[in-house]
């Protein structure tokens, strides 16, 4: 049976041999920690802790570039994928610019590394949306010890609310599906995605032993410009409201 991990990992495996050969090595000499499509600053929004000798683990790390940011800052990552294309991507990334940490093909719902081993589970548009939350979440507490903290990005509940059917078309101005019951998106290319609305995904966070401690909606800068390649939402658009979203949490 095709899960909807193989489905993504199909998907990945075709993106990666576009995006390996120029977008890899972009990511991985930027020396700002940016998020989202909009490339806001780490400095600006200030989610992140210190992260200077922390055990970070990425869920969904895809070319790892996320886990390069944090290894030039002094942490100790660790990249989880389950694409192979993608984590081959990232070592020759590793080799290029003389960064060098584990990088481990595995689910993020299913990882093969002991209880809390992190202080930092970190997930930027992987796991986040890529595997099943029901898993993920409660697999990233197990990994982090207490104290340790969640921080991962995901489109925001209002945008797909707005998100047409065909992802290739842009986000409207309208609702266009309900709220209540949204969870799973099979998509065209194969892929499938999560988007638990807000209440769901706070009361699975509080019964995977979380807090939650910031929620940051983010609006596009005036100077923001169309993606060039994820590009389901205007400029225009997310200046008026939040397109991507990133929640901080606790583990108890």
């Amino acid at each position: 049976m095709t899960t909807s991990s193989d489905k993504n990992v199909e998907v990945w495996t075709r993106a990666n041999a576009r995006y390996t050969d120029g977008a890899a090595p972009n990511a991985w000499s930027q020396d700002e920690i940016t998020w989202g499509v909009w490339s806001i600053p780490e400095r600006d929004i200030g989610v992140l802790p210190d992260v200077e000798g922390l055990d970070v683990v990425e869920l969904g790390c895809g070319t790892a570039y996320f886990s390069a940011w944090l290894a030039k800052r002094g942490a100790r990552p660790v990249g989880i994928d389950p694409t192979p294309a993608q984590l081959e991507t990232a070592g020759r990334m590793q080799g290029q610019f003389g960064l060098d940490f584990p990088l481990v093909e595995a689910r993020a719902e299913d990882v093969p590394l002991p209880d809390a081993s992190f202080d930092l589970a970190l997930s930027e548009y992987g796991a986040s949306i890529w595997a099943d939350p029901e898993r993920w979440i409660p697999e990233a507490a197990r990994l982090l010890r207490p104290g340790g903290v969640l921080v991962f990005l995901r489109n925001s509940t209002l945008a797909m609310i707005c998100a047409p059917d065909d992802e290739e078309a842009p986000t409207e101005e309208r609702l266009l599906r309900p709220q209540f019951g949204m969870n799973r998106f099979e998509w065209s290319d194969g892929s499938v995605e999560f988007h638990p609305p807000h209440g769901d995904l706070l009361r699975l966070l509080r019964r995977s032993g979380f807090d939650v401690e910031d929620l940051v909606e983010l609006q596009a800068p005036e100077n923001a410009e169309r993606h060039p390649e994820y590009d389901y939402v205007t400029p225009e658009w997310g200046r008026q409201w939040p397109a991507e979203e990133i929640w901080v949490a606790r583990k108890r």
